[in-house]
């Protein structure tokens, strides 16, 4: 078993790490980074707009996103990536790639599910600073620009993390529409092999756990850095007295 994985892995490593590239499409783990990292650059100003919006005192702003936040969270994603894999190639009269088909359903279904992220950030920091910010002169959206939104996104750096986490392996489903990704790329070596399904999707399940360790644990140590920031010093939050009996303490 531990000798086919070996093989496997040495046999067949640049098709999962760049697919058939440079003799086709991009792919494998590289292909996989790619998408998602792209579906979370393109979905992080998405959410905020969503989140300003869904915070929005007009109801025919609020309303709409409401819903299609609502929609987007409470459909599967195989049921949205078959939509727009159908949907993108009549609106646009073209023949849209899937990997691109893949990334618009991405953006929008991420989009929807980091708004809700921005939007708790934002609410969390209580409407004193909002006020604060409007006695100082600022407009709505300058209290927004300058004083809310760089609290919560700092805030929201760990949540951003887990979701570039659940992207990679939100990407998986990509295969169904024949995506390019790592997955792809697996069952490529298992057609190859036909004897060793067990054996490949071992690897392809290492691959993700390995690389999807890496980040959460990144995530946690960001988090972990944000509270120690947020804490600050111990000494300074202890009155005067207090550190004076901390000194006797320690000498005694």
């Amino acid at each position: 078993m531990i000798l086919d994985i070996v093989n496997i892995i040495k046999d067949y490593w640049l098709l999962l790490l760049i697919g058939q590239y440079p003799n086709g499409p991009l792919g494998g783990l590289v292909n996989t980074l790619v998408l998602s990292a792209l579906a979370i650059a393109l979905a992080f100003p998405l959410s905020i707009l969503f989140a300003l919006a869904r915070l929005s005192k007009f109801a025919i702003v609020r309303w709409p996103v409401t819903g299609l936040v609502y929609v987007t969270r409470g459909v599967p994603l195989l049921m949205l990536i078959l939509w727009c894999y159908f949907l993108v190639p009549l609106w646009t009269g073209a023949d849209v790639p899937s990997f691109w088909i893949m990334l618009v359903t991405l953006v929008i279904y991420e989009g929807a599910f980091l708004s809700e992220v921005v939007r708790a950030g934002i609410v969390s920091l209580g409407a004193g600073q909002m006020d604060a910010a409007r006695a100082l002169g600022h407009s709505y959206m300058g209290a927004m620009r300058y004083v809310i939104l760089p609290q919560a996104l700092y805030n929201m750096i760990p949540s951003m993390i887990s979701t570039f986490v659940s992207t990679i392996k939100d990407t998986t489903l990509g295969y169904v529409i024949n995506v390019p990704d790592l997955t792809f790329a697996a069952s490529q070596v298992n057609n190859q092999l036909l004897t060793q399904p067990f054996q490949v999707f071992l690897v392809l399940a290492l691959l993700y756990y390995a690389l999807c360790w890496t980040l959460t644990f990144a995530a946690n140590s960001v988090e972990k850095r944000i509270a120690r920031r947020r804490a600050g010093p111990v000494n300074a939050r202890l009155p005067a007295d207090s550190l004076h009996l901390k000194t006797l303490t320690e000498q005694l």
